[in-house]
């Protein structure tokens, strides 16, 4: 069981709800050797950083590796409506999430998008003026194409890029995962539950879960009921496994992409081991093949949070 191919996600985490056991949390995933933790600095509106600077307090500053994201803008009332990746602006971004963390430098540090106004050769030169003042230790990118991949390399060594992938999203294995390899880039993988959707529980409760608000129209009224065959048909592979769902697709996509990291989105303890132990989950190729046929088999309907682009601030749709 190699523990270091999961990360934990900390983007349910806040300071104002259910905070002693995200905590608990945390430090369990440090203690079971978990060392890799990924937030966000507009995670909660911020309170996420906010209880990892609680949690991390007392806790040598060698045992994890945090990485940190930036630049997605949100309203009071909980909508995103923009982005702020400009050079001129990191700065201060930065500075806000180490005094939330209480910390003097983040060992990744990455913009959330890009905006496709501002070239990111000056997004990655302002990160490097910062890494070489000693503030962030690594730059990661974040939802990025291959193309813009290759430009920020050149800038800059780039350590992390983070990318959607499961079984509905398998976009990265012709692009990104290839372009990575190449270049000794690490890859980074959120999402494999799909948002929400590749989850015994939407069987059982028949509402889409609350812990991810990216699920978006896969997980609605109109979709919701369509998308139902797919996911009874991948729990019976589980079922015969004698595994969750969400434990097959996790074990899917270490699986498919040996050499990527996974990441975990709980505040769990408890579910929190249940992912630790999908690593000891072995898949055949009959067994990868046959998952695989299922999803070819039923269309996904409403999946289409990839698409999401900015420029000049602004979100788009392709």
């Amino acid at each position: 069981m190699n523990i270091n191919r999961l990360g934990l996600g900390c983007m349910g985490m806040s300071i104002r709800r259910n905070a002693d056991r995200s905590i608990q949390t945390i430090h369990e995933a440090i203690d079971k050797g978990i060392t890799f933790l990924n937030t966000g600095n507009f995670y909660q509106c911020g309170e996420s950083e906010m209880l990892l600077g609680h949690a991390l307090k007392g806790i040598q500053r060698e045992k994890y590796f945090l990485s940190v994201k930036f630049g997605l803008l949100f309203s009071p009332d909980g909508r995103m409506y923009g982005l702020d990746v400009h050079p001129f602006h990191i700065k201060a971004q930065l500075t806000y999430s180490l005094r939330r963390l209480g910390l003097e430098y983040i060992d990744l540090y990455q913009p959330s998008r890009m905006d496709e106004s501002i070239p990111v050769e000056d997004i990655i030169g302002e990160l490097a003026d910062l890494k070489n003042a000693g503030y962030i230790r690594n730059i990661g990118l974040t939802e990025i194409d291959s193309e813009t991949l290759r430009r920020a390399e050149k800038v800059h060594h780039i350590h992390t890029v983070e990318a959607e992938y499961s079984l509905i999203d398998r976009s990265i294995e012709t692009s990104i995962v290839p372009v990575a390899d190449e270049l000794g880039i690490n890859v980074l993988a959120f999402g494999a539950l799909g948002h929400g959707l590749l989850n015994e529980r939407i069987l059982t409760s028949g509402d889409a879960p609350t812990a991810s608000p990216m699920g978006g129209p896969m997980l609605n009224a109109e979709n919701l009921p369509k998308n139902l065959p797919l996911v009874r048909a991948l729990k019976e592979i589980a079922d015969k496994k004698n595994v969750s769902l969400s434990q097959l697709m996790t074990a899917w996509v270490l699986t498919k992409c040996p050499k990527i990291m996974c990441l975990i989105g709980t505040a769990s303890p408890e579910h929190l081991q249940q992912n630790i132990d999908a690593l000891n989950i072995n898949l055949t190729s009959e067994d990868m093949n046959e998952i695989e046929n299922i999803a070819s088999s039923h269309k996904v309907y409403g999946n289409d949070m990839r698409k999401l682009r900015f420029a000049n601030g602004l979100p788009i749709f392709a």
